[in-house]
């Protein structure tokens, strides 16, 4: 944990290049840096098709007037498959930033080898530092996700129909599942052990899908391992999705005494189906930054369970309930000690067993709620903002390339 956690800025403000918007946390980002005063410039392919040409051209040109000390990017979007981008900024003696907030072992295998002598990964999930030093990067630090409390913060106005004693915000990974698992086509012996895979996924403490094999289905590690990359990436994708799937559906079982309202896509109508109706209310998915703000605190508890993609790390909802100052009921992961008090500034289950009366409990103690809630808003507020991540990006930079802050 002390790979993040200890990281302050000092020095100059290094002068960003920030690379494509096609992610929510660009815009996080670039707004910390309009409060910080960090010099920063968005060049945006997300919307458009660029040649490689025109790529180049692009950033020689942005390097050239903007004059950055780093190129910065989300998930490595922007950064191109046949290695040209990790070439120029070689050339152009530009440290390349990547602040991985998806499992970084399902997308760097899918690039070319790195350099480590000019990148910098960010992963907000501690439990994949070693997994990525061992695709080759040097410098590597815990980046956690973070809250933007002017966003999210007390007092927006919610409309009347998001009002709910318990409401669950998440992707049903019905979808998601089905569409990773055609694109990995991985044939009948692999595809016959897949519901069974998933399932002892979500019961083991592991997390990497060829040692699951190994220690499961020794026999079908061959048969994975002479997957093509995409097919063998996508297939431990889909093994994580499904598994996600079951473990929600589960702790949602949990909640429908509850009457809960349940925000997400279509694949709910398809999990519930044999439900009795009349026990929950189904809502569409709603917009990261237009409506979730206001729909948070219109619930008494917000709910949350987490993907199995981050079996020690938190998400994004673990830091805006509260920076909205609502209340959240979540669980328990093993990083988020190092982020909040238990019981003191977030309520936590540790088991699905401990849900239905965890729910009980707070909602038939409105102090309490608001007492946790005040006290992990003022945590955020403290230490967990994107204020604080940025200046932890920051020092990352100087700390890895020493002098070339200019």
């Amino acid at each position: 944990m002390d790979d993040a956690l200890a990281l302050r800025h000092v020095g100059r403000a290094p002068r960003l290049l920030l690379l494509t918007s096609a992610y929510f946390l660009l815009g996080e980002l670039r707004a910390a840096c309009q409060r910080l005063n960090v010099p920063h410039l968005l060049l945006d392919f997300a919307s458009r098709s660029v040649d490689r040409d025109h790529f180049v051209r692009t950033i020689r040109e942005a390097v050239a007037s903007f004059k950055p000390d780093a190129i910065v990017t989300v998930n490595h979007l922007g950064v191109d498959h046949e290695g040209v981008l990790y070439a120029l900024a070689g050339e152009l003696r530009l440290p390349l930033v990547s602040w991985f907030v998806d499992n970084p072992e399902f997308i760097l295998p899918l690039y070319p080898a790195p350099d480590p002598q000019n990148t910098l990964i960010l992963t907000w999930d501690a439990d994949s530092l070693e997994a990525v030093r061992a695709c080759g990067f040097t410098n590597v630090f815990w980046l956690p996700l973070g809250a933007d409390p002017k966003r999210f913060c007390p007092g927006r106005e919610g409309r009347p129909e998001w009002r709910a004693r318990v409401s669950f915000v998440g992707n049903s990974m019905v979808q998601k599942t089905a569409s990773r698992l055609k694109a990995a086509d991985p044939g009948p012996d692999l595809m016959a052990a897949f519901a069974a895979l998933a399932k002892t996924f979500g019961e083991s403490g592991g997390r990497s899908i060829p040692a699951l094999l190994a220690a499961h289905r020794p026999e079908l590690l061959p048969q994975f391992e002479a997957l093509p990359l995409l097919r063998r990436t996508a297939y431990a994708t889909a093994l994580v999705w499904l598994s996600t799937l079951e473990y929600r559906l589960g702790c949602v079982d949990k909640i429908l005494p509850f009457a809960p309202l349940i925000v997400g896509d279509s694949g709910w109508d398809q999990l519930l189906a044999g439900y009795p109706p009349e026990g929950f209310r189904l809502h569409r998915e709603l917009s990261y930054y237009d409506e979730l703000p206001g729909f948070y605190p219109a619930s008494e508890v917000n709910f949350n369970c987490t993907s199995l993609q981050m079996k020690g790390a938190v998400n994004q909802r673990v830091f805006d309930v509260p920076a909205a100052g609502a209340f959240l009921l979540t669980d328990h992961r093993r990083q988020i000690e190092h982020l909040f008090e238990p019981d003191t500034e977030i309520a936590l289950y540790r088991s699905q067993e401990e849900i239905a009366p965890l729910l009980e409990r707070f909602l038939a103690d409105p102090e309490a709620r608001e007492r946790l809630a005040t006290a992990g808003r003022a945590r955020v507020l403290a230490g967990h903002t994107y204020e604080h991540r940025l200046s932890a990006l920051m020092a990352a930079i100087h700390q890895s390339f020493p002098g070339r802050v200019r």
